[in-house]
């Protein structure tokens, strides 16, 4: 295939139709769509912050609609899935093992400093939690007492704490299933038996792990794949992929760098330059989803500037504490700030701040837009189980009333 050059709207497309975020879903999700839906990220981001529901089930929601979060816990315990350091702490299918043992036979490798020293110079304590486990059973970390006279806030994990989690990285204990949510450890050759004769070459990982980066983002900068597994150099030379059929090299316009795309994917490549790929998911994002994990990349990609503030100061905030982007046919438009007040059946709205492009359009904002978000936000709305929605303010405020009155129609009419 002779190189082909895509609109920058041609290339989001491709990536939202990888990313399995083009159309919206029509068929109601099984437990297998929800193992599928990860195989084809590759990677689930962990993240416990619940103001909504947690990333790695809202990720899920984005792309499938109304599904079963236990799944994804009963797909951890069936053993189908996994959970190890990825682009972060993710749920990995458990068939891409053997791609990530080489970070826990070589913990200096992916940076883990800390931990590995811990485990040196706490040896007796490591082994003392891995007896308990040896004999007891699956561990949380829960199970052990504190006993340091500390409070246990964020950077003050307890000794057994920290060795569960200097162990789970370097491979010896595995997260067999989760309670609550938390943890529960087990040996790892109890989770997964594995023979390290299988283990992959170095230079196979690296291949593997470009190739799959490509693969689910639809299109990629070679810049932007490392990030997608977090990769650390030397990375594999992708113009001997491009040799061996194995990827594709197009153009984006205005862009002086090339992109790279999976041959799998050379029949999305081709509708995408001629304009069949037509996003029409409008959907709420967490920031932990793939799609703007990757600041860098969701603004030379969406030219949105999105960054996730829980971990910058209130009085600095420019957003709110926990704002999910709103992608609406193939564009993130803006981000709401959002909270899920459970017991209350209440979904509040703090923010909804519209990107510059959107503000820029004139205070009279768009019935079709706005009639797109209300869909999106009643339908998040209904899977937290709260039917009431309330709008605190938008910016530019023009838009407050409107959606207002739309998110007071019920639910089932704005679906």
């Amino acid at each position: 295939m002779s190189e082909l050059t895509l609109s920058l709207g041609a290339a989001r497309a491709l990536h939202l139709a990888a990313q399995g975020m083009l159309q919206p879903r029509r068929a109601r999700a099984t437990k297998d769509d929800v193992l599928a839906t990860i195989q084809r990220m590759g990677v689930l981001q962990i993240d416990t912050i619940s103001v909504v529901a947690r990333s790695p089930y809202f990720v899920l929601w984005s792309r499938l609609g109304d599904y079963e979060p236990a799944w994804l816990e009963q797909l951890l315990a069936e053993g189908r899935l996994f959970e190890y350091w990825a682009h972060e702490a993710c749920f990995v299918p458990v068939e891409d093992y053997g791609l990530y043992r080489h970070r826990m036979l070589d913990t200096h490798a992916m940076g883990w400093k800390s931990g590995s020293s811990w485990m040196k110079s706490h040896a007796g304590q490591v082994e003392r939690v891995l007896e308990h486990i040896r004999v007891n059973g699956p561990t949380r970390a829960a199970d052990f007492e504190r006993t340091d006279g500390k409070s246990g806030g964020w950077w003050e994990w307890k000794p057994e704490k920290r060795s569960l989690e200097a162990l789970f990285t370097a491979g010896k204990v595995m997260v067999a299933r989760r309670q609550n949510f938390h943890r529960v450890y087990d040996l790892a050759e109890r989770v997964l038996p594995w023979d390290d004769a299988q283990t992959p070459s170095m230079d196979e990982v690296r291949r593997e792990f470009a190739l799959r980066a490509v693969k689910a983002l639809g299109l990629a900068k070679a810049a932007w794949i490392p990030d997608y597994h977090r990769t650390r150099p030397p990375h594999l030379p992708l113009e001997a992929l491009i040799e061996e059929g194995l990827l594709l090299r197009a153009r984006v316009e205005g862009w002086k760098e090339p992109v790279f795309v999976h041959a799998d994917h050379a029949g999305l490549l081709e509708q995408a330059v001629e304009g069949r790929l037509n996003p029409t998911v409008t959907t709420l994002l967490s920031p932990f989803d793939p799609i703007v994990w990757d600041r860098r990349r969701a603004l030379e990609l969406f030219g949105s500037d999105y960054r996730l503030e829980c971990y910058t100061p209130a009085e600095k905030r420019q957003y709110g504490y926990f704002t999910l982007p709103v992608l609406r046919r193939g564009q993130l438009i803006g981000r709401v700030d959002a909270k899920a007040h459970r017991a209350a059946g209440l979904f509040e709205l703090k923010s909804v701040a519209f990107e510059p492009a959107v503000r820029r359009s004139g205070v009279r904002p768009s019935e079709r837009l706005l009639r797109d978000l209300a869909a999106a936000v009643a339908r998040c709305a209904r899977w937290h189980g709260c039917p009431v929605v309330e709008v605190a303010r938008t910016d530019p405020a023009g838009f407050a009333a409107p959606l207002r009155d739309l998110l007071s129609i019920p639910q089932q009419a704005t679906a």
